[in-house]
């Protein structure tokens, strides 16, 4: 999971697209970059780490330009290195190209070796350089057409930006897993991954980048392309279990209103009697609101987290229990002490973190421990752009609910249904116009996989 954002057309679009990455931050925590354009030349500066680290006022005065587009990318399993932090940039044939993108191809392994093949030379473990390439080996003319030229070969998920010296491009997969939005701020025209960026630097919010849809900014204007066959949209619905800010607006609706609508859900199908609602921050707190108003059960928040927590080479052997768990939560004694508590997580992968808050927990004296997730069991790893691992490690795909309550500690384990999601979202209601992939959750996957790829196909780019 990664986050984007794209300026065109301000006399400060780098420090605009600064600003903007800052807000999506949430979205990648690994690296982050900007590529600015002046008309004729660009400027490129990225780095590992946070946005705040990698930019400031020295090196937004280097990259100066009045179009930027700029990445955050999200920290994923195996080693990470300055070669993939995007936004690539590269100047061939047609002149300078430079490219962000959200999401996952697919069929980039088979690309990439036909490529090979033929003389290309990748210089970083990415898939989007696979785009790249398709769109330097394109004999079209414009880079609209080139774009659509490569992006007919490729499969998967993508929310992308392209940008040159004189013209920005969005572009969205035919099922929209990822979101991207297009705003307004005065003359200039911004393109994010979330709303929430829009807020920042007081721009207007004008519509979703449509599934299947590429987007062209010029001096011109704006166009509208639509050149792929239309197919059933798929939003990601772990956008809303977790990955989004809750205060985006993203596929119609508000993120933190759906999060309490999966709390109220999630009451109505495995209310207990308790005596306290405390969420897991952060992504915990709008399904735990939701549930409390649905139970009338007291919300409190008896788990603080400590939001300034960075890595740490320092990790006692015995004497901190629980230590990795501690740095980034700790429980308010007097609040759980003697308590029956209902905790509320967004969703459960290994389990291995909420194992250690129900042993925190235990220690300081809650009664009960009633854990409630505001998300289906996830079963199945996600092949579109989350960094959920290989079936076997998912417990749920092993376990039964049973089982994940022994492994816990809890008193009682519940589940929100899929079904409850989609009552929550307003999926099957007639005005909402909007389906979501849950594959995570069913294993029904909108796309297939040659027999035998799945594995091979993620593990070539598990970096990204």
């Amino acid at each position: 999971m990664c986050g984007i954002f794209g300026v065109f057309h301000h006399k400060e679009a780098a420090n605009l697209t600064y600003l903007g990455l800052h807000a999506l931050q949430h979205r990648g925590q690994e690296s982050a970059g900007i590529v600015s354009t002046n008309g004729t030349s660009m400027a490129v500066h990225k780095a590992m780490g946070h946005v705040s680290d990698i930019f400031d006022e020295h090196v937004l005065k280097k990259i100066k330009g009045t179009s930027a587009i700029g990445h955050v990318r999200y920290s994923t399993a195996g080693s990470s290195h300055i070669v993939s932090a995007q936004p690539l940039a590269v100047e061939y044939s047609k002149g300078f190209l430079s490219v962000a993108h959200n999401g996952n191809l697919t069929n980039a392994k088979m690309i990439k070796e036909e490529l090979e093949h033929y003389g290309s030379i990748f210089q970083s473990n990415t898939d989007t350089e696979v785009i790249i390439h398709l769109i330097a080996l394109s004999h079209e003319y414009t880079t609209i057409d080139r774009l659509v030229s490569a992006l007919k070969r490729v499969e998967g998920s993508y929310s992308l930006l392209i940008m040159t010296n004189r013209e920005l491009i969005a572009a969205r997969d035919p099922y929209g897993f990822r979101p991207l939005v297009l705003g307004k701020l005065k003359n200039a025209t911004v393109v994010s991954s979330e709303t929430c960026a829009f807020d920042l630097i007081e721009a207007d919010y004008i519509r979703e980048v449509e599934p299947g849809e590429i987007v062209h900014i010029s001096r011109d204007g704006i166009k509208s392309y639509k050149p792929f066959k239309k197919a059933p949209p798929r939003h990601c619905i772990f956008e809303y279990v977790y990955f989004a800010r809750p205060d985006s607006y993203m596929f119609g609706r508000t993120v933190y209103s759906v999060r309490k609508a999966f709390g109220r859900e999630l009451a109505k199908e495995t209310s207990i009697d308790a005596d306290m609602v405390i969420p897991i921050p952060d992504s915990g707190i709008g399904a735990a609101i939701g549930y409390a108003q649905e139970t009338g059960i007291p919300f409190e928040l008896g788990l603080i987290r400590n939001h300034y927590v960075g890595r740490t080479f320092i990790e006692p052997e015995e004497s901190i229990r629980h230590f990795g768990v501690k740095l980034k939560l700790n429980a308010i004694h007097d609040v759980v002490r003697g308590k029956r508590i209902v905790v509320i997580d967004d969703s459960i992968v290994r389990a291995t973190t909420g194992r250690k808050i129900i042993k925190m927990l235990r220690q300081y004296g809650a009664k009960e421990i009633h854990f409630r997730v505001s998300s289906p069991p996830t079963t199945h790893p996600c092949f579109y752009g989350i960094d959920t691992p290989s079936r076997k490690e998912l417990i749920a795909s092993s376990h039964t609910i049973e089982e994940t309550n022994k492994y816990l500690g809890s008193d009682t384990l519940r589940y929100i249904s899929i079904d409850g999601m989609k009552r929550a979202i307003g999926e099957n209601e007639d005005f909402f116009d909007y389906s979501f992939c849950d594959a995570c959750f069913s294993g029904d996957y909108p796309l297939r996989f040659p027999r035998g790829m799945e594995l091979e196909q993620m593990e070539l780019f598990v970096q990204r």
